[in-house]
């Protein structure tokens, strides 16, 4: 069932749902036709009743002709006591239509019976014994105008239901596939739409439904993999470019140390150069794995308690032979204060932090901590002259630098790890120029 169209399907359940509305409406109309009848007939019989009564005590041995009892359909009879019949219709003739218990009942109160057949009629009928005068009136009806009613209305329920329920079936089928053909719209244009083919969007139908709803849906996300296709392109492309240029450097350090020989010493000074284009790449490397592994939403980490001033104190071992190397000061202001996450990661940030400063800052940087709205924020500040005006609002994104103002520039993957590394432990990375330089922060949840 699963395999058939949709269509299919729905006008399968549709035709189901009619059919078993149709056949319970029809059910209940017969029932209550025939409950209708039978209690029209039992009124019918009790004004016969009511009208013989007077003659049924008169002197005649036999009822006369009336208005009352029609020849062939009704009758009546007249017992007595002892169960002899006094008078009686031509049809019945001298036979008693009840039986002694049954005119033991009767006696007590009108009761009514039902009977197969009665002498002279080959027809069900129904009976009506009422007490008269000390004798018992016995007034009756055949069953068949009520059946033959009943007959006839459940052959026309049985030809009129199954030409309604085709009718309501193939009505079914042509709403569901004017339903389905904006889907099918859809489809169409979905097949045709790829990598190839930017901004195309599926037609949504102005129904101002579910299906509208739909189509707007899958719109947005049409739009948000175009977005994510368009950023993993920028991101190969500037990984390409960045690997391109300490990969030339390093070629052309060993072509150099290759052709000419040269000294010793100048063999070992190629090879030092060529150690540091390699170190390059490889933290080049290690940092698109970072961020690569962070969309991926698999950025592994290992969760503790950590002392903040123990978390800057190892920043401060990691980048002590750098500052030295730049001439510069690196100091921590006491923390007092503890934050959960993973200090590998969070010494990483904070290096790149202390690093983007020890290149582009003033001579003092300082690591300062601080909380505020429920989240400890861990500070980096120089004295430097700031970011360049603009490009605060893109400092975290992927291979963005301010090399032009500010002399020497990495990949500029830094600060962008410095945003993943925050937001992987549920916090956020922010910077601003101050009044003596530039503060750059990470803010974790307390």
């Amino acid at each position: 069932m699963s395999r058939l169209p949709i269509r299919v399907r729905v006008t399968a359940a549709f035709a189901i749902a009619m059919a078993v509305v149709l056949g319970g409406t029809a059910a209940f109309l017969y029932v209550r036709l025939g409950s209708h009848l039978a209690t029209a007939l039992d009124r019918e019989l009790r004004v016969r009743a009511q009208d013989l009564a007077p003659l049924a005590a008169g002197p005649h041995a036999a009822l006369p002709p009336s208005r009352f009892v029609e020849h062939g359909e009704s009758y009546a009879q007249v017992l007595a006591p002892d169960g002899r019949v006094v008078k009686s219709t031509a049809p019945i003739g001298r036979t008693p239509l009840l039986t002694a218990d049954q005119l033991a009942g009767a006696r007590r109160g009108s009761t009514h019976l039902d009977k197969a057949a009665v002498p002279g009629l080959d027809e069900p009928s129904r009976l009506l014994a009422t007490p008269v005068d000390g004798h018992v009136l016995v007034v009756g009806a055949t069953t068949q105008d009520r059946a033959e009613t009943l007959a006839e209305l459940r052959d026309e329920l049985l030809i009129a239901g199954p030409i309604a329920l085709l009718l309501a079936s193939a009505a079914g089928y042509l709403l569901a596939g004017l339903a389905l053909r904006s889907v099918e719209s859809m489809r169409r244009r979905a097949a045709t739409i790829s990598a190839a083919t930017p901004g195309e969007r599926l037609p949504v139908p102005p129904t101002g439904d579910e299906l509208e709803r739909l189509g707007e849906t899958l719109n947005e996300m049409l739009a948000r993999l175009e977005a994510g296709l368009e950023r993993e392109r920028g991101f190969v492309a500037d990984a390409g470019h960045e690997l391109r240029t300490p990969l030339a450097a390093l070629r052309t350090e060993l072509e150099l140390a290759l052709r000419q020989g040269g000294s010793a010493p100048e063999l070992r000074a190629a090879i030092g150069r060529s150690v540091q284009e390699v170190e390059r790449l490889t933290q080049l490397a290690e940092d698109l794995l970072l961020i690569a592994r962070s969309d991926r939403g698999r950025l592994p980490l290992r969760v503790e308690r950590i002392d903040v001033d123990d978390l800057f104190a190892g920043v401060l071992r990691r980048v002590d032979w750098h500052a030295q190397a730049e001439r510069k000061r690196v100091t921590a202001a006491p923390a007092e204060t503890a934050v959960n996450g993973d200090r590998m990661r969070l010494e990483q940030a904070l290096v790149n932090l202390v690093d983007n400063a020890l290149r582009h800052g003033g001579a003092s940087i300082t690591l300062e901590s601080g909380t505020r709205n429920g989240y400890v924020e861990l500070h980096v500040t120089d004295d430097g002259t700031g970011f360049p005006e603009g490009f605060l609002a893109r400092a975290f994104e992927r291979f963005s630098r301010g090399d032009a103002a500010r002399g020497r520039g990495g990949a500029g993957l830094g600060l962008a790890i410095v945003q993943t590394i925050a937001e992987a432990h549920g916090g956020s990375a922010h910077a601003r120029n101050g009044t003596r330089g530039t503060d750059v922060w990470i803010a974790l949840p307390s």
